[in-house]
């Protein structure tokens, strides 16, 4: 691969493994509420709620699929 690419493709892989991380899931989680978010707001609703609702909900998720156990 030439010199010239090769930061493009390393600042690729950082931004998928800072964005992504681990878990995929969050990250779909947070695009998902942020163009909800803009969404409402273009619609002159009131959305500053939906942030912190989604990242609770997602770490209860996350946090039942770590510990393994299932009620």
């Amino acid at each position: 691969m030439p010199p010239p690419f090769s930061w493009i493709v390393a600042a690729a892989r950082f931004l998928y493994h800072f964005i992504v991380g681990d878990d995929w899931t969050m990250a779909v989680a947070v695009f998902t509420g942020l163009v909800l978010s803009a969404i409402l707001n273009a619609n002159h609703l009131v959305a500053w709620w939906l942030m912190p609702v989604i990242v609770v909900v997602m770490l209860g998720i996350s946090l039942r699929r770590a510990s393994g156990t299932r009620r």
